[in-house]
């Protein structure tokens, strides 16, 4: 008979565990969120300038048939 039994303070450490588990990966969520933010504005210049050159690079490789703009 003490199987059937219901422990109250069991389920709600269960109850805590979900909640918990939420929390954990909603703070895992918003790491992620400020690396990708921190990492754009460590190299946002860099990306800016090889894109500005690759630009420049193939804008002076066109043909005849007309001017790329950038």
């Amino acid at each position: 008979m003490r199987d059937l039994e219901v422990d109250p303070v069991g389920t709600t450490s269960r109850r805590n565990e979900r909640g918990a588990s939420a929390v954990e990966y909603g703070l895992l969520i918003s790491g992620i969120a400020a690396l990708i933010v921190v990492v754009v504005f460590a190299f946002g210049g860099n990306l800016t300038e090889l894109f500005d050159n690759t630009c420049k690079t193939v804008g002076d490789g066109t043909s005849s048939a007309g001017q790329a703009s950038c």
